[in-house]
């Protein structure tokens, strides 16, 4: 059981940097200096100062620019790299004794996976309320991201399931969403024959 729980304190801390990598980093940094989570050498870097203060930075700089709706497209290109990276330090960081070329292949995965829904998921966004929803939805995002990290490392099954349950609603929105816009499409070229 405790090589479960240790496996799923490594994915929620790293699934969730695909949403936000520096509040991520930031937060099991944080959390390894306050001892909710064991970092191994050299990811134990994170809980340093010189670490948390440039990491605090760069998530300033992302929380801003993930609420722009034509700068959170540059933001999640930049994103393309930087959010799998961090999954990838994060799983293998926090993963102990587990073989750390695996630990970063899942880290990097599922973090990237996490990336890719975002990344792919902004245009619908967009489209369907004119970027308006694009800051309430980075907002969740972050909320979702720091939640599930928080919890990952003090109750890994609770922060994958939260993980597992807010995923599975949002795509369960932007499905109907996608209807609702190629419903609207199809009454447009319908209209526009008459």
């Amino acid at each position: 059981m405790e090589g479960l729980a240790q496996i799923l304190t490594s994915l929620g801390a790293a699934a969730p940097a695909g949403f936000n990598a520096y509040l991520s980093l930031l937060l099991v940094g944080i959390g390894g200096r306050v001892g909710w989570v064991n970092l191994a050498s050299p990811y134990d870097l994170l809980q340093s100062n010189t670490a948390l203060g440039l990491l605090t930075v760069l998530l300033t700089i992302e929380l801003v620019a993930d609420k722009i709706p034509a700068l959170d497209s540059v933001n999640d290109i930049v994103g393309t790299v930087v959010r799998p990276v961090a999954g990838a330090m994060l799983f293998a960081g926090t993963s102990g004794e587990m073989n750390q070329l695996l630990a970063l292949l899942l880290g990097g995965s599922a973090a990237g996976a996490l990336h890719a829904f975002k990344a792919g998921t902004r245009p619908v966004w967009t489209l369907s309320t004119g970027g308006l929803a694009n800051p309430v939805v980075s907002v969740f995002e972050d909320l979702v991201a720091g939640a599930t990290v928080v919890l990952a490392m003090l109750a890994p099954f609770i922060g994958i399931l939260v993980l597992l349950i807010v995923m599975g609603l949002a795509t369960w929105l932007l499905l109907r969403l996608r209807r609702g816009i190629r419903a609207g499409r199809r009454s447009s070229r319908a209209g526009a024959l008459r």
